[in-house]
């Protein structure tokens, strides 16, 4: 089948096509384990039938909370072929959370593992939850619920076939709710089929080798899961990320292709191994939802084979930027330009176009772009933005600047956006100083409540020695390194004090979490 010229195929049905032609090619790969694309097919359409039996179709969700696994993987897509939509759910949720999105998102069935039951077991909302609780069914054979292969339809028991729109629900992505309570946001085929039709730029086909060391409920995982299955290539899953453990599965399975967050890259270039490790299989590796310093980048294409590509823009769609950063090696600092197709402008306070030159916030249409949040009109609403012919824009909350060569350089987040004596102070122009210091790993700079400023900047750094274990004698001290980056910032950048961390609070997928920061902070003078 050739992607380029269909006009529109779901993920479930491009599966059975592998499985008619080439039936014994591998799908999908766990440790020791494979499922070919006849087996994963066949085990589909037994989910399929299971889910009918429950009455659970097109217009309805099943839920998924566990770590990555072949079982994982099967009921995802098998519910994508029953037409239902598939909320996969944080493992790294609190009780109250997974049951607030369980109710939010109305699942039929929660299939969960032994450690996503534990977390059901915690305390919990005081309100009882209205309507009757999900089916649970368990993944790995723990004791919530019933089992997975006791739930499943017989054997040859036959599933009814389901047509998909291009418009109905895929998903429903729950955001990561570092700013606020999480928000459903639901994501159509159409825009996974976008994912697909872009695949063959970046090599993907029935040779391809996916190595997925990001949760499967994240976008970052899908938008390289997705087109894998759909070119016929294999997945292969790590349930949880160590980088010795990655290189080994790199160089095992001859990699071809990876989706990473940067501290991910970062941790795997410090491995002391990482340089006897055979990696020259690799033809492109793909970076998304965390800053990616031109730094680290340029480490990455000197010493890690094949392309780099990072991808910009956020899981409720809009615009995308893509930097193909081994062919513009003199735009590391950017995140690319807009993708085909995507209208990237920026606006200010005011939700006017800003003129070239001037930053302003980031706005973007494309063909990816969310439905809208899940029950919540409201926040749908203020999450769009219309330019004077009612084009819809999804707004993303970071700060920007266009080059002369279209290419976007991100300032920072509005919400993270120091104003100091009436003046913005972007902690990310601060925090490409902080890592500059030789014996600095990581930093992160937070606006500190202040009686004279307003807000004045504050630095978390990690320190490399901290890392690497070399004696704590040999590290500049907190005061040292304030004196040496104030004397490189201007004057209304300078850090008001510098706190050492043994390391960043981080989300899943590799966010750090400024809130947190925040939070450890007293007002100042």
């Amino acid at each position: 089948m050739n992607l380029a010229d269909t006009e529109f195929a779901t993920l479930a049905s491009l599966v059975h096509h592998h499985a008619q032609f080439e039936p014994d090619r591998i799908a999908l790969i766990e440790g020791e384990r494979r499922l070919d694309y006849a087996g994963l097919d066949g085990k589909m359409d037994l989910v399929v039938a299971a889910l009918q039996r429950e009455g659970v179709g097109p217009g309805r969700t099943v839920a998924i909370c566990a770590a990555a696994s072949i079982e994982y993987a099967v009921v995802f897509l098998g519910a994508l072929r029953a037409g239902a939509a598939v909320a996969p759910l944080a493992m790294g949720s609190t009780a109250i959370a997974l049951n607030a999105m369980l109710q939010d998102c109305a699942a039929s069935v929660l299939f969960l593992d032994a450690a996503a039951a534990a977390v059901l077991q915690g305390p919990r909302v005081d309100a009882a939850p209205e309507g009757p609780e999900p089916m649970r069914v368990s993944l790995d054979g723990c004791a919530v619920g019933t089992a997975l292969q006791n739930w499943l339809a017989a054997p040859g028991e036959q599933a009814r076939p389901v047509e998909i729109a291009p418009e109905a629900a895929f998903n429903i992505i729950y955001s990561s709710g570092t700013t606020g309570a999480p928000k459903g946001i639901v994501q159509s085929h159409a825009m996974r089929w976008a994912h697909v039709r872009r695949g063959a730029r970046y090599a993907y086909s029935a040779q391809a080798v996916t190595l997925l060391s990001t949760p499967l409920y994240s976008n970052t995982t899908l938008v390289v899961f997705v087109p894998t299955l759909a070119f016929g290539g294999t997945v292969v899953l790590s349930p949880k990320f160590d980088a010795a453990g990655y290189l080994t599965l790199a160089q095992q399975h001859r990699i071809t292709h990876t989706m990473l967050v940067p501290v991910q890259y970062q941790r795997l270039l410090a491995h002391p191994d990482f340089d006897r490790h055979d990696l020259s299989a690799f033809r492109v590796k793909f970076a998304t939802s965390a800053p990616f310093s031109a730094a680290l980048k340029a480490d990455v294409l000197k010493r890690w084979p094949g392309q780099l590509i990072e991808f910009y823009g956020m899981t409720e769609g809009g615009g995308t930027c893509i930097l193909e950063a081994h062919a513009f090696p003199d735009k590391l600092h950017t995140v690319g330009q807009p993708a085909e197709g995507h209208d990237i402008r920026l606006i200010d306070e005011a939700g006017r176009e800003v003129p070239f030159g001037g930053a302003g916030e980031v706005v973007g249409h494309s063909p990816s772009m969310m439905t809208g949040y899940l029950n919540q009109p409201d926040k749908t609403r203020d999450a769009q933005w219309f330019d004077a012919t009612g084009k819809r824009f999804i707004r993303t909350g970071d700060i920007g600047r266009f080059d002369a060569q279209g290419f976007l350089t991100l300032l920072d987040r509005r919400k993270d956006m120091i104003i100091s004596g009436g003046f913005n102070v972007y902690p990310s122009d601060i925090e490409t100083v902080l890592r500059e210091h030789p014996a600095v790993a990581d930093a992160a700079v937070v606006g500190a409540a202040s009686t004279r400023w307003g807000e004045t900047p504050v630095a978390f750094v990690v320190l490399r020695a901290a890392a690497a274990g070399e004696a704590a004698g040999a590290a500049p001290a907190a005061a040292d390194l304030l004196h040496w980056a104030n004397s490189r910032l201007a004057k209304l950048q300078r850090l008001h004090s510098v706190e050492l961390i043994a390391e960043l609070p981080r989300s899943a997928i590799g966010k750090v979490l400024k809130r947190e920061l925040r939070d450890r902070l007293a007002d100042v003078d």
